[in-house]
C-alpha cells in the first residue's frame, strides 16, 4: 500500500505549485458525487482555500437524486463551497439543434460550465479521472478528460478507494458503485464488462486471465487517440 500521508503532503504541494505557477485565485472541479472527484476536492481544498465544486446535473433521473445528495453530502464534509447548475435545458436545446443526442454531450458541457467559471473567475479546472479510466479510455475526450491538471491521473480505483479511507471519507462513498451517472442505471462496469479490480490488478500486477486481458486490450487500444494530442501537419 501506498504512504498515503506523505502522498497527501506530496499532491497538496503539487497542487500550490500550479495555481502559483499559472497565478490562479482559486480552482474549479465538477462534483458528480463520485469517489474520484470526492479525493480531488479534498486534495484540492488543503491545497487552495478558494476550491469550488459544482453540481452539474445534465438530464438523468439519477443526476437530481442519489448524485446530488451525495455530492453534497461530500461537501460538507470536506468543507468545499457548492454550487448547482442546471444544464438539462441547455442540453435539450442542444439537441434540438443538432437533431442528435448521445452521452458525451452531458461531459462536454460540464467542460463549458467550469471553464466558463474558470476564465471569469481566474480558477483552474481540476480534472478528475483516474489511472484505470485513462488505460481504458473510460472519458470522454474534450469532456471530463478536459483540465489545467489532474492530481490523482496515476492512482487506479483501488488506489482512490484507499486514499479515501485514509481522509475519512464517509463510507457510503466507499461502498458506491463507480458511475459516471450518464443515463439512468448505469454504473462504469456493467458499461464496460469487466471489473475495476481486474483492470487493477492487470494494472498494478500484470495479471489477468485471458477473457478480461481481451476487453482490457480491446478498449485501450480503441482509445489510443484520446490519450494523444491533436495531430498536427509537420
Amino acid at each position: 500500500m501506498r504512504n498515503y500521508k506523505l502522498e497527501t503532503e506530496q499532491r497538496i504541494a503539487f497542487i500550490k505549485s500550479v495555481v502559483e505557477s499559472a497565478g490562479a485565485s482559486g480552482i474549479v472541479y465538477g462534483n458528480s458525487g463520485g469517489k474520484d472527484c470526492t479525493l480531488v476536492g479534498a486534495l484540492c481544498k488543503q491545497a487552495c482555500e478558494n476550491t469550488i465544486g459544482v453540481i452539474m446535473p445534465c438530464g438523468s433521473k439519477r443526476n437530481f437524486e442519489i448524485d446530488k445528495t451525495d455530492a453534497e453530502k461530500l461537501a460538507e464534509h470536506f468543507k468545499i463551497d457548492t454550487r448547482f447548475i442546471d444544464l438539462s435545458g441547455v442540453k435539450r436545446e442542444f439537441v434540438n439543434a443538432v437533431g442528435l443526442d448521445n452521452i458525451n454531450i452531458a461531459p462536454r458541457l460540464r467542460m463549458n460550465a467550469l471553464y466558463t467559471l474558470a476564465i471569469t473567475e481566474n480558477r483552474l479546472v481540476a480534472g478528475t479521472g483516474n489511472r484505470s479510466e485513462g488505460y481504458m479510455g473510460y472519458f470522454t475526450k474534450w469532456g471530463d478528460g478536459a483540465c489545467d491538471f489532474n492530481p490523482i491521473s496515476d492512482l487506479t480505483v483501488t488506489e482512490i478507494y484507499e486514499f479515501l479511507r485514509f481522509l475519512g471519507a464517509p463510507s457510503f462513498i466507499i461502498a458506491k458503485a463507480p458511475s459516471a451517472g450518464l443515463f439512468d442505471g448505469q454504473t462504469d462496469e456493467s458499461e464496460m464488462g469487466i471489473s475495476y479490480s481486474s483492470i487493477d490488478g492487470f494494472l498494478l500486477e500484470g495479471t489477468a486471465n485471458e477473457h478480461d486481458k481481451a476487453i482490457i486490450d480491446r478498449f485501450h487500444k480503441a482509445s489510443e487517440h484520446k490519450r494523444k494530442p491533436p495531430l498536427t501537419f509537420k
